[in-house]
This record gives C-alpha cells, sequence and structure tokens, in this order.
C-alpha cells in the first residue's frame, strides 16, 4: 500500500482506522474498544487516535499484538480494563462495517454465546488438489465469514485455555470457539463488508463510502 500502514491508510475525507472506530462509537452495545497492533507501530497508532476530530464516546486503548492472530487476540482481551460480557472481534481492514450488523450479530451472540457475521458465497467454490478439481461443495451451504465475531467473554477464554493445551493456534475464532464443541450462529451481514487487502480494495471502499449508508453524518 505504498508504504503506508493499511489500517493508518487515507480513506476518502478520513482513514480506515477512524472509520472502523467511528462506526463501533455509534453502537450502543460497546462499551470500550482495544485496538491491537504491532508494538512498533503503538505510537502511530495512539497518534493517529489523538487526531480523531469527532468526540470518542467510549474509552479506547491500544496494545501491542503477538506473533499470530490468536496471540494478538488474546493480548487484546487483556488489555480490556472496563465491564465486559462479551467480546466483539474485529478486522481492522474492514473499515465499511455497519452500526446496523455490529449490533445485529452482538444481539445473536446474546442468544447462544457465540456469532459471527457473513454473506452467502456468490460464486460456485471448487476443491482443488494438485492442480485438480476433486470436489465441487453445495454453495447453498456455504458462506463467506466475516467480522465482527462475538462471543461471551467467558466462553472465549475458556476456548483460549483449551488450545493453549492442546499447543493449537487457530487464524479463526470460530474455529477456536468451536474446538470446544460450541455451535456458532452465522448472521448474515453485507456484501460492502470488505476487507481491504489491495489498492483496487481501497477504490471500491472509496466508492461505497460515498453512499448515504455509510454517512455518519
Amino acid at each position: 500500500m505504498g508504504g503506508i500502514h493499511k489500517i493508518l491508510h487515507p480513506l476518502r475525507d478520513t482513514t480506515v482506522l477512524h472509520q472502523v472506530l467511528r462506526s463501533f462509537c455509534d453502537c450502543e452495545s460497546i462499551a470500550g474498544l482495544v485496538v491491537i497492533c504491532r508494538e512498533k507501530d503503538a505510537d502511530d497508532f495512539w497518534r493517529a487516535i489523538s487526531e480523531i476530530e469527532y468526540p470518542l464516546t467510549i474509552p479506547v486503548t491500544v496494545t501491542a499484538g503477538g506473533d499470530t492472530r490468536q496471540q494478538s487476540v488474546r493480548n487484546g482481551v487483556n488489555a480490556i480494563a472496563f465491564p465486559a460480557e462479551y467480546i466483539a472481534i474485529h478486522d481492522g481492514a474492514r473499515p465499511l462495517i455497519r452500526p446496523a450488523d455490529i449490533e445485529k450479530v452482538i444481539a445473536d451472540a446474546r442468544i447462544s454465546g457465540a456469532a459471527t457475521l457473513g454473506v452467502p458465497v456468490k460464486d460456485t467454490i471448487k476443491v482443488v488438489r494438485n492442480g485438480v478439481i476433486a470436489e465441487t461443495p453445495d454453495r447453498a451451504a456455504l458462506w463467506q465469514t466475516q467480522t465482527p465475531q462475538v462471543f461471551r467473554l467467558s466462553l472465549y477464554q475458556d476456548a483460549m485455555r483449551l488450545a493453549s493445551e492442546q499447543g493449537k493456534d487457530y487464524t479463526d475464532d470460530c474455529q477456536l470457539v468451536e474446538a470446544l464443541g460450541v455451535s456458532v450462529t452465522m448472521t448474515e451481514g453485507a456484501y460492502s463488508n470488505l476487507k481491504l487487502t489491495t489498492p483496487e480494495d481501497f477504490a471500491v471502499a472509496e466508492a461505497l463510502l460515498a453512499k448515504e449508508e455509510f454517512s455518519h453524518g
């Protein structure tokens, strides 16, 4: 991304980080935010947060991540300094998350203990082994997982302990909880909740931000 940290990258009249924080601050269910980043980037993140022009109505802190996603989320959980019964784990590179969808997945997690946003896949998916199609799964049963992924905090802590005992390191938080034998609810979100990876993704995100549905006033 031209040498600019993806989460601190400009996005229309704001940045990716600012857009994410604004969406979560607009949710009544969110009591506080923990931003997880590389230790060497912490000062840049604190500086970016201090430059936010709109009022932050909930506490926001920054903590250093680990070598893997699972370790980073563990550090984030340990940094929670406000009362929390549930945690919502979100990819910072998904700035177009809508507050209404955050509230929707939280509501589902309050019922089942665990829920994630996602959308049905649009394309036919192929399982390929050694360069040859080995299987074509039923598309009707396939969903693309997004974030936030929301869990009862005590449940997530149990899942972290089990993973540590088993020496497992998961790249997906739902997998971590599923290892406990717990079912995770799939909450339908929006295709616009895309993950920014390439310059082309930023162009799409800026176009979507121009639409009224992503306006925060």
